[in-house]
């Protein structure tokens, strides 16, 4: 909803990025919809190309008329990682279009540190919010309706 800051968060988020992952990058890629917006943010940040993923079928794909050049370098910007499932199917779609992610950018990691996206993985923060089984509730906690984190429905 404000715009200015969505760029200093992804500017500052850019600065993060290693010389040499940043000298490499050709295009940015994101997943919708939580990564739209830094991602394009982080596309003017680079001065390089920003598209976005989607779901229409249930599987991540280039469309809207967005492509990658063979052997194009991405980096993937997304908002939060959480589990990094998403991130790593958002990865294997930009493979099956053609590119390589080099590494991947996000604005919040709250996986404690522990989401192995298989690239380097540069958060501009994290977050460690403890998770239990159900079983293992503290109970000043019992009492709060449990919601399950991230984009993905309860199974």
């Amino acid at each position: 909803m404000d715009p200015a800051r969505a760029e200093r968060l992804a500017q500052a988020l850019a600065s993060k990025l290693p010389v040499d992952v940043r000298d490499r990058i050709d295009a940015v890629v994101s997943p919708a919809m939580g990564g739209v917006i830094v991602g394009h943010e982080m596309g003017r940040a680079l001065g390089k190309p920003a598209m976005f993923l989607e779901r229409p079928q249930g599987l991540f794909e280039l469309r809207r008329g967005f492509r990658l050049d063979p052997g194009s370098n991405v980096l993937m910007v997304e908002d939060v990682v959480t589990t990094g499932l998403s991130s790593r199917e958002a990865i294997d779609a930009v493979r099956q279009a053609g590119g390589e992610v080099i590494a991947e950018a996000a604005l919040v990691d709250r996986s404690s540190g522990k989401a192995d996206l298989g690239v380097p993985f540069i958060p501009l923060i994290r977050i460690d919010v403890p998770t239990y089984k159900a079983d293992a509730v503290p109970p000043e906690l019992a009492a709060i309706p449990a919601i399950k984190p991230g984009s993905r429905a309860a199974a």
